[in-house]
């Protein structure tokens, strides 16, 4: 079978900002979709996998960005498993305009997680294997971020509408959040360039996240998100942390 795995995408006005421009959630979304896609035919697909009592979640993603796709064009991408390590399952996405020029690049760690106990499942102990390859152009596995006590902060609530099949906040909308920590004024003067995103803990329905935040004079935004314990007054869970450099 064929490692790399292609979709289309026609760029609509509900995959664009206000500029017309891809947004960086949408470039998650793509990637999630080439990915289901994929396991579908590798029949590793949710419904097959949850009669395992195991599905997909991904812990850490790098987005690279040559150009955004604009409205109204039509984009090819690409997908393919790497070779699996101890811990995960890495992926890689590009996305190429209609010319076949670069537009973007995903780099996506990928684990399987217990349906019921919601406990991570080693690829050694899962009875899960994906043959991987490497075309020789994926981006390098994306590096956990430290968290930093940064100075802005907000507050969010985790809705129905933010859910995914899997009882929690999908990723695309973790970016989401991020992206509404600026102005549309400075998303129309400063495209993104490369992003990082990694997810510690699942956001479950009416959760409360804290997003602290903070943008450096050279254009980098960072990002630690927390809930507060419930069972440890004062403590703190890391949910995840996000880095956008400008």
């Amino acid at each position: 079978m064929d490692m790399t795995f292609e979709q289309t995408h026609t760029i609509a006005d509900i995959h664009v900002d206000a500029f017309g421009r891809v947004k960086p959630s949408v470039l998650l979304y793509f990637a999630q979709e080439a990915a289901g896609g994929h396991c579908k035919l590798l029949q590793l697909d949710w419904d097959t996998l949850a009669e395992k009592d195991l599905f997909w979640a991904v812990i850490r993603q790098r987005v690279q960005v040559t150009r955004l796709p604009m409205r109204g064009e039509t984009i090819t991408v690409q997908t393919w498993p790497m070779p699996t390590t101890r811990t995960a399952y890495p992926r890689a996405t590009v996305g190429y305009d209609a010319e076949g020029k670069e537009l973007f690049r995903v780099m996506g760690l990928w684990i399987l997680m217990n349906l019921k106990t919601r406990a991570m499942i080693l690829p050694g102990k899962s009875g899960v294997e994906v043959p991987g390859i490497l075309r020789g152009n994926e981006l390098a596995p994306p590096t956990s971020l430290a968290p930093a006590p940064y100075s802005d902060s907000v507050t969010r609530k985790v809705h129905y509408t933010l859910l995914d099949r899997n009882g929690h906040m999908n990723n695309t909308h973790y970016m989401e959040w991020v992206d509404d920590l600026l102005p549309a004024q400075f998303h129309k003067e400063h495209p993104v360039k490369d992003f990082t995103v990694c997810y510690q803990s699942e956001a479950l329905e009416n959760q409360e996240i804290t997003l602290n935040w903070q943008l450096t004079e050279e254009g980098i935004l960072q990002v630690n998100a927390h809930r507060e314990k419930t069972d440890v007054p004062g403590g703190k869970d890391r949910v995840f942390s996000a880095q956008m450099h400008f």
